[in-house]
């Protein structure tokens, strides 16, 4: 990319990786978003992060998403309005919102969730990709060509009415949570089309902050061009330069990027993007949960953890909790390899719990700063690491079953401690002008 010109309209900000600079440019005030977000200062939607990855080593980590820093869910349902708020009504039916396994899933469902509450509508199919086996048969792969998981696989929708939505869409949603170049946005749309999706009339992209600079294309049989380009919306839209350090060690990815044949799939609930979902998600806090929250004395905050790809209804529990009067806040596992520095303050490494051999990780949580921690599990509970449930003293949540700690440790075996690794906070510079 060419240099960023000095504007005094503009916040630019900056972190020194290990790897080399980073720095952005953008407006100082949010795009449009509900609730709060647009309001706030644009930095307060991202931070900087350096993944452990030769293909790209810088992330922008999100503050609002709930992933790898902790947030309020009204904090993350603003950002859910915010964007949603950017569809218009009368989009063409039917239409279909799609997300990015695995940050994104959450998000495209929270997008999904809040058109729906909106316009109650009944002919939007929430679908996302996904990095987990599935039963159902696949619909089209893609891949993310920078990530350290490159692999996208599609499968068809479970329901048949949701098949038929699929099949008969004319207007795609692209939802992620940032885009620097639209690359996966375009391998996504070309993935559909060889499906058979290939009547879109009208293609839109969704994301928290959008740094790309280049139209994003894709094909479609609705044009006589034979493509269509997609409308951008996004919280925040800015550009980026990195500038890579000739001198640094190259990164080298901790797990190879093949996926596993012995992958578990997860246990199939109504709701889950993965395999479609075209209605609404209610979730009931189990009362054996709100039984255990209301003897404990304490008023820290209770942290709902969702893990890997399974975090929508972690969510949805943590926002019915907050409703009830219980402070909470919610974020998730992931299986992306970032180091500690700037907006990555500490780091869990434990086994991940659906069969595929890899390392998982989770960012940014301290226990003595919550009453309550329950992680929300999609595989049997025997398949978890239970080094990061003994390290976090946490409560298991499996099919909306709450299982308190002592119970899920009382047939454990020896267990090795989860990797805990701390570091002084790093600071990311910002430069208002």
């Amino acid at each position: 990319m060419t240099q960023l010109d000095d504007n005094p309209a503009v916040l630019r900000r900056s972190a020194q990786l290990r790897t080399g600079l980073i720095a952005t440019e953008h407006g100082i005030a949010a795009d449009k978003a509900a609730g709060g977000v647009g309001r706030a200062p644009a930095q307060d939607l991202y931070g900087f992060g350096e993944r452990i990855n030769p293909r790209r080593s810088f992330v922008f980590v999100s503050r609002v998403l709930g992933r790898h820093v902790p947030v309020s869910p009204r904090v993350a349902r603003q950002a859910f309005t915010g964007l949603a708020e950017q569809l218009p009504d009368d989009l063409a039916g039917p239409g279909l919102i799609t997300s990015m396994a695995e940050t994104a899933v959450g998000l495209g469902a929270g997008v999904h969730d809040a058109y729906l509450q909106r316009t109650r509508r009944q002919d939007v199919l929430n679908f996302s990709s996904t990095r987990t086996a599935r039963l159902q048969p696949v619909l089209g792969r893609f891949s993310e060509d920078h990530s350290h998981a490159s692999g996208h696989t599609l499968y068809e929708p479970a329901l048949e009415q949701d098949q038929a939505l699929l099949a008969a869409s004319r207007t795609l949603v692209m939802v992620d949570d940032e885009t620097s170049s639209g690359n996966t946005f375009r391998a996504l749309g070309a993935s559909l089309y060889a499906a058979g999706l290939d009547r879109f009339e009208r293609v839109i992209t969704l994301t928290l902050t959008d740094w790309s600079s280049e139209s994003i294309v894709v094909p479609t049989r609705a044009t006589a061009s034979g493509q269509i380009e997609a409308e951008r919306y996004s919280l925040l839209r800015g550009r980026y330069i990195w500038t890579p350090d000739p001198e640094a060690v190259p990164m080298t990815l901790p797990d190879p990027d093949v996926p596993s044949s012995l992958a578990l799939a997860p246990v199939h609930r109504a709701g889950d993007a993965r395999v479609g979902n075209s209605a609404r998600t209610v979730v009931a806090p189990p009362e054996a949960l709100v039984q255990y929250l209301h003897r404990s004395p304490d008023s820290r905050s209770v942290l709902i953890l969702g893990t890997g790809e399974h975090v929508w209804e972690p969510f949805l529990l943590a926002e019915a909790l907050e409703q009830a009067g219980i402070t909470a806040q919610c974020s998730a596992t992931t299986r992306s390899p970032i180091l500690i520095q700037h907006d990555i303050r500490s780091a869990y490494c434990f086994r991940d719990h659906e069969g595929l051999g890899i390392r998982n990780y989770l960012y940014n949580v301290n226990p003595r700063d919550f009453s309550a921690i329950v992680l929300c599990v999609d595989t049997q509970v025997e398949q978890l690491d239970l080094s990061l449930v003994l390290a976090l003293k946490a409560h298991v949540l499996f099919d909306n079953r709450f299982i308190e700690h002592d119970l899920v440790m009382a047939n454990a075996g020896p267990i090795e401690s989860a990797t805990l690794e701390l570091a002084a906070p790093t600071r990311s510079t910002g430069t208002k002008l």
